[in-house]
């Protein structure tokens, strides 16, 4: 693809265009005088130019084209605006204060998205109720309907959902190689960066103690996963922290894994009163028990979403490191195909 175009004589200011351009992960063709820059100017994907070079940018009579940007370091220069409609710009960029909106510019028409993903939020309604293996059987269950899928472990508490798959020695990028970036993430970097499992991209956390996920960082993950995944699925703690809140305000279900006794629902219903400040469609997927999914469910004033009977040897075959089986016979298996069925068909 066609690099972005920047025209400009100020060292200064390149310096900065150069290290915008390269936070968003691209590289930039440079033009120091207008002259330069005529056989990029109609297929650059953007176009910035610097205030120093727009007089002389409008002399050439450039013909008109959509995305381009005047850049100043000058804030509050009163001739900017009369440099802009010179040029054709269609806005003007003031360094330092519009690099971030510089930053997606430049990000937007270098990876466009390509997707429009749901993000599917799983939630238990206590302590080992099953939610991490729900919301990692789901997110194989896509990846192997050749959905792209992010499976994203948004507790810092669960010990891992890497472990859960048995993919904890796998190299790859994990939540603290990530919290320390700010601004917009790549999709194809993310992607080529995580660990992989059947074909299923995996954010989790390293071992040993595992810091909170800042909002800003969720932000981040969740705009690449919704522009280059079909669906990201994340496994949030049952109290809401900031990053789990992001991704609540961004999800087209929540899911709550509710154990069908007295207690279960109780616990439920006391991790509802935290979603519901953050989020709007929650359901309920029910583990079988004392209490019948009816029941459970008016409760707790939520949807059923289905439900979930005990799966034999489950649990000796995660304790060896192996992926939950998910065949059309197994009830996970059955419940994931279902609902995803049912979340996938609504959106199209």
């Amino acid at each position: 693809m066609d690099r972005p175009l920047a025209i400009t004589d100020d060292h200064d200011l390149l310096d900065d265009l150069l290290r915008i351009a390269a936070a968003a992960g691209t590289e930039l063709n440079v033009a120091h005088v207008p002259a330069h820059a005529r056989p990029y100017w109609a297929h650059a994907p953007m176009v910035v130019v610097g205030s120093d070079t727009a007089d002389a940018l409008a002399a050439t009579g450039p013909p008109s084209r959509s995305r381009v940007m005047l850049v100043t370091r000058t804030p509050g220069d009163p001739d900017t605006w009369r440099k802009c409609v010179a040029v054709g710009a269609q806005a003007v960029l003031e360094l330092p204060s519009a690099e971030r909106r510089l930053v997606d510019e430049f990000a937007d028409v270098v990876e466009p998205a390509t997707k429009d993903g749901l993000v599917l939020c799983v939630v238990g309604g206590r302590g080992g109720a099953g939610a991490s293996v729900l919301a990692a059987s789901l997110a194989l269950t896509a990846s192997r309907r050749e959905l792209r899928t992010l499976l994203v472990d948004a507790d810092p508490l669960g010990g891992g959902i890497d472990l859960l798959l048995g993919q904890e020695e796998t190299e790859g990028a994990r939540w603290a190689d990530l919290v320390a970036r700010a601004g917009r993430v790549s999709f194809t970097a993310l992607q080529a960066a995580l660990p992989s499992v059947s074909g299923l991209a995996l954010l989790s956390f390293h071992r040993g103690e595992a810091g909170a996920i800042p909002a800003e960082a969720m932000r981040s993950v969740l705009d690449a996963g919704q522009r280059g995944f079909d669906l990201v699925v994340v496994d949030l703690p049952r109290r809401p922290d900031p990053a789990a809140v992001e991704a609540l305000g961004r999800a087209a279900t929540t899911l709550v894994v509710v154990t069908a006794d007295v207690r279960g629902v109780l616990a439920a219903a006391q991790v509802l009163t935290g979603l519901r400040e953050h989020t709007v469609d929650i359901r309920a997927a029910v583990r079988s028990g004392a209490l019948a999914d009816d029941v459970v469910s008016t409760s707790l004033a939520v949807p059923c979403a289905g439900n979930l009977p005990d799966q034999p040897r489950l649990t000796s075959v995660l304790n060896r490191g192996d992926i939950p089986p998910l065949g059309p016979r197994t009830p996970l298996g059955r419940f994931c195909g279902a609902f995803l069925d049912s979340l996938v068909g609504a959106e199209r």
